[in-house]
């Protein structure tokens, strides 16, 4: 009998049938242990990290080599390319499901997840790979993972063979003091920091809690955060080699890229909060205010600063101009003859500790109101405002009868002036402003003026400068520091 292919369509089905109800009633049968080993096998024989390429120049870079040489090693790699914008010249990716570009920038025609970079991450570790390393051994990655899966670091590197290696740093970031200050590393190979050309590996879910976890520049960014929380990273002696054409050959892209990245490091350190960055032998970079901008806060309400409501203490490129006003100011108050002595805040933080209150935002020094006429500025301040060779301005201050001198005409960080005269043996003024230090005393304390060291250099100060505080501040102020407003914030916490 010949079969029609109708009929032998249905024989194949049923037969495919028996065999599926077959194989469904032997996996039945099979013990749940072997199953959930099989189960085990199968998620973890992929891999288990993703690289994610943040720090290229969409400009000039070898991340086609760098994607290749990964996936050369393993084919199933999960790669993505992060970029803040669509990168121009476009990036020769391959066209693979594992090869992904993730752009941060938020689009109009794209959903949230897209710009989130961990939207794309679905492994347990991730690594930080720069554009210029190459893959050169199979399992590179893998042996990371089993060192930072063994414990003590919660961050593993290893360098690249490149003219600028990582080395380990020492880190120790202050947002109070708004400063990052690096140092040799004293047990290296864990270090705070990496200096250097790194592939950093680290669970992904400890990236991603970072607030700023790829912003660029990548090392900077990364080891401020992680060197805040405590974590430390582990230096590997197992290599990644160098772009066989490595990127920014010329001089002109080199110029370019430096001058770019300068930029971004600048921006990123400011948006961080941080202002100061020491290194080791001594040498300083500044991120803050200088005499040709506007100081790092704004109009002070209460006598608290917006930065203390933040847990953190007067910026120290503020602190820098403070000192600069300060020293300016007493030598052209001394050349003139003009009888001078520090003030309130400014005379506790030296009786403290020879310098600026660490959260003050004002230096005060009390003159004799006689000898205003000494002082070629003073003279001109009480007509106007006054900017005088060095930039520095001199005005009456419109709050009430004193003198003000502002760092510069951008810069407002001031030293008051508070013109004082003797009536029967006792100090007083003629403004008076609701500060609880603002009281008259004998004129005693003046009699004789003695030098007290004051923001690096000798100031003068009122004999006795204890009880003088005391008299106006209360007992025990030099040993009990206080923030300006007590009633509004406490050293100690909110009021």
């Amino acid at each position: 009998m010949r079969l029609t292919r109708c009929q032998a369509a249905l024989a194949a089905a049923i037969t495919l049938n028996l065999l599926v109800l077959f194989y469904v009633s032997w996996l039945h049968h099979q013990p749940r242990s072997s199953r959930t080993r099989a189960s085990r096998r199968g998620s973890t024989s992929g891999p288990r990290v993703t690289i994610l390429v943040r720090e290229f120049e969409a400009f000039d870079n070898a991340i086609p080599e760098l994607v290749d040489s990964f996936l050369q090693q393993e084919p199933a790699q999960p790669m993505v390319v992060v970029a803040d914008t669509l990168p121009y010249p476009p990036l020769a990716l391959p066209r693979i499901p594992n090869v992904r570009l993730a752009l941060l920038q938020p689009a109009l025609d794209r959903p949230a997840a897209a710009s989130r970079p961990e939207t794309y991450v679905a492994t347990e570790y991730v690594a930080l790979v720069p554009d210029g390393a190459r893959a050169e051994a199979p399992g590179q990655l893998e042996r990371m993972v089993e060192v930072l899966r063994a414990g003590g670091a919660r961050l593993v590197a290893a360098p690249i063979a490149s003219t600028n290696p990582a080395r380990c740093l020492a880190l120790n970031v202050s947002l109070r003091e708004w400063t990052a200050r690096y140092g040799p590393a004293p047990s290296a190979p864990r270090c705070d920091a990496l200096d250097g050309d790194a592939v950093v590996l680290l669970r992904a879910r400890d990236l991603f809690n970072l607030s700023a976890p790829l912003a660029r520049p990548v090392g900077t960014g990364l080891f401020l955060q992680t060197a805040l929380r405590g974590w430390t990273v582990q230096m590997l002696d197992m290599p990644f080699g160098a772009a066989r054409q490595p990127p920014l050959a010329t001089a002109h892209a080199r110029w370019k890229a430096e001058r770019e990245g300068r930029a971004r490091r600048a921006a990123l350190l400011r948006a961080l909060g941080i202002r100061l960055v020491s290194w080791e032998g001594g040498r300083l970079e500044w991120f803050g205010c200088n005499k040709e901008t506007p100081r790092c806060f704004g109009t002070v309400v209460g006598d608290t600063p917006a930065y203390l409501y933040e847990e953190r203490w007067t910026p120290p490129c503020c602190l820098r101009a403070l000192r600069e006003t300060a020293r300016y100011v007493v030598g052209v108050l001394e050349a003139a003859g003009v009888r001078y002595w520090l003030e309130g805040g400014s005379l506790l933080g030296a009786a403290r500790h020879g310098d600026i209150i660490p959260w003050d935002y004002d230096v005060d020094l009390g003159i004799y109101l006689e000898d205003v006429g000494n002082c070629e500025q003073l003279r001109g301040a009480e007509a106007g405002s006054v900017v005088d060779e060095r930039g520095f301005v001199w005005e009456k201050a419109v709050e009430g009868d004193f003198f003000r001198v502002q760092y510069s005409e951008s810069n407002h960080l001031h030293v008051d002036l508070w013109p004082f005269y003797p009536r029967n043996g006792v100090m007083t003024k003629d403004t008076w402003l609701d500060h609880r230090q603002d009281v008259e005393f004998p004129e005693h304390f003046l009699q004789p003026l003695v030098p007290l060291p004051f923001a690096g250099f000798m100031a003068q100060a009122p004999n006795n400068y204890r009880r003088f505080l005391e008299l106006k501040f209360g007992p025990g102020v030099i040993e009990n520091p206080e923030y300006p407003n007590p009633a509004l914030l406490s050293l100690g916490g909110s009021s």
